[in-house]
């Protein structure tokens, strides 16, 4: 299964747009949103999503019942609070935003997982603790580090790859 995963969009809504695209054009069968949409005009933005999105919320989420609405508005997004555990074909993916570092860092160490997911750092990266693969998307929005990113994951391949936007 390939799983498109972005984090961190910030409001930017061409980026947002863009990085729908991209993930169209990956032919994704599911989407992971870390976290840190901000606002929740940018949430219909995700209709165009050619498959389903769950998300979990960030720090600097605002109306968390408002962003719950505008999901709900849409057939294709949820989000779950503050985690989310996801079996994608029998691979198991812990999701959260991961500002909470000693929660980040117990969900890595304690194998029980195959892949966790976060952002709030809006740093890069894809690695391996042990059996667990741990993946940061980095920023759709590009605002701190001027790179939008998103990344792929082949759940046969055990494997993430990041796309530049």
């Amino acid at each position: 299964m390939l799983i498109g995963i972005i984090s961190d969009t910030h409001d930017n809504l061409p980026m947002v747009k863009r990085a729908v695209e991209k993930l169209n054009a990956a032919k994704v069968s599911l989407v992971l949103h870390a976290g840190d949409y901000v606002a929740p005009f940018v949430i219909p933005k995700f209709k165009a999503l050619n498959t389903r999105l769950i998300g979990v919320f960030g720090n600097n989420d605002g109306d968390h019942e408002l962003l719950k609405k505008r999901c709900s508005e849409c057939e294709n997004c949820e989000i779950r609070g503050r985690f989310a555990e996801i079996n994608a074909d029998g691979f198991k993916i812990a999701l959260l935003h991961g500002d909470e570092l000693e929660l980040l860092g117990a969900l890595v160490n304690c194998g029980n997982f195959d892949a966790v997911v976060h952002g709030h750092s809006h740093t890069v990266g894809a690695s391996k603790k042990g059996k667990t693969l741990v993946i940061n998307p980095g920023e759709v929005c590009g605002y701190l580090t001027g790179k939008c990113t998103l990344a792929l994951l082949d759940t046969a391949r055990g494997e993430a790859q990041i796309v530049e936007l």
